[in-house]
């Protein structure tokens, strides 16, 4: 048999070839324990199902059910119904020579920030917000219903979440985040992407147009209040320029501003927009009429926003 400290020092050494974030968790916690991890050879990566590769001579593959399984049944010691197997957030399944050894589970914890960013979302006009995730249907729908998120789809593979994200932006613009390399080309696809906790030149940081350093979602909704906040000082600069650069040659058109007067007047409009627009470099979120308009009611603009796990 396959002890549970040999299946896990196995399973991590595999892992080693992977950048996703479960496996970099399932490393770092092989090695709190001491085990020593072997190097892999000939990995191959799945994207969003799992590796493959040889370790210590074996040929591994570890990852979600349908690749480590196919469509064999699940063994005896890994189908207990009502178990914490069966509620775990995300289930690692690792095969020896197209033997299943073990079952990794792992929770799926909540962001303590999370509930409160998801809300300020939509205080912000996001008007509604889907997970996507390769996750399994059961652990999503748990996950969601603590977040309140109402539309949830798993087990998407990185061409579904493509597809999905294109549809939803045939619609209406769209933001995708994202934390793995896997959602790199849902982050492209989308309005806008936002890689979180992207350190480096990372397929998802590249993919992205914005990088979000600090791996906490109310981050995502601090970047969308200071865009708005932007947005809103830059239209009122644009507006309130033109406006008085029109009454100005009104009234240099009928005589009641001298040539000299007019230049001057300009230049102070000039220098007062400048001083308008430096407002976005300091401290302040959306606030007035701007940010009223969009927490209210019915919106002609829809704003969507689609979370990968």
């Amino acid at each position: 048999g396959v002890t549970p400290d040999d299946a896990l020092r196995h399973l991590a050494s595999l892992e080693q070839a992977s950048h996703h974030v479960g496996a970099t968790a399932l490393v770092e916690f092989a090695r709190s324990k001491g085990l020593a991890l072997a190097p892999p050879a000939e990995a191959r990566e799945y994207r969003g199902s799992g590796l493959e590769g040889v370790v210590e001579g074996r040929r591994l593959r570890a990852g979600s059910r349908r690749l480590v399984l196919g469509g064999e049944d699940l063994p005896s010691w890994a189908s207990v119904p009502g178990s914490t197997l069966a509620r775990s957030g995300l289930s690692v399944y690792l095969a020896a020579e197209g033997k299943a050894i073990a079952l990794v589970t792992m929770a799926d914890a909540i962001r303590e920030e999370s509930p409160a960013a998801l809300k300020r979302l939509r205080a912000l006009g996001i008007s509604r917000i889907v997970m996507l995730t390769g996750d399994d249907a059961e652990t999503a729908r748990s996950v969601a219903a603590v977040l309140g998120i109402e539309e949830v789809l798993a087990d998407q593979s990185p061409a579904d979440k493509i597809a999905v994200v294109e549809a939803e932006r045939r619609r209406n613009p769209t933001m995708m985040v994202g934390d793995g390399i896997n959602d790199a080309p849902a982050l492209a696809a989308a309005n806008v992407g936002i890689a979180m906790g992207a350190r480096g030149a990372t397929a998802s940081s590249e993919a992205a147009d914005v990088v979000v350093l600090v791996d906490r979602l109310d981050r995502v909704a601090e970047a969308y209040a200071i865009a708005h906040r932007a947005r809103a000082i830059a239209m009122q600069s644009i507006i309130a320029g033109l406006a008085l650069s029109a009454a100005g040659m009104i009234a240099a058109a009928f005589g009641f501003l001298a040539p000299v007067a007019g230049a001057l007047f300009q230049e102070a409009i000039d220098v007062a927009v400048i001083f308008n627009a430096l407002r976005a470099l300091g401290p302040g979120h959306a606030r007035g009429p701007y940010r009223r308009r969009r927490a209210e009611g019915p919106r002609s603009r829809d704003h969507r926003l689609g979370g990968a796990l």
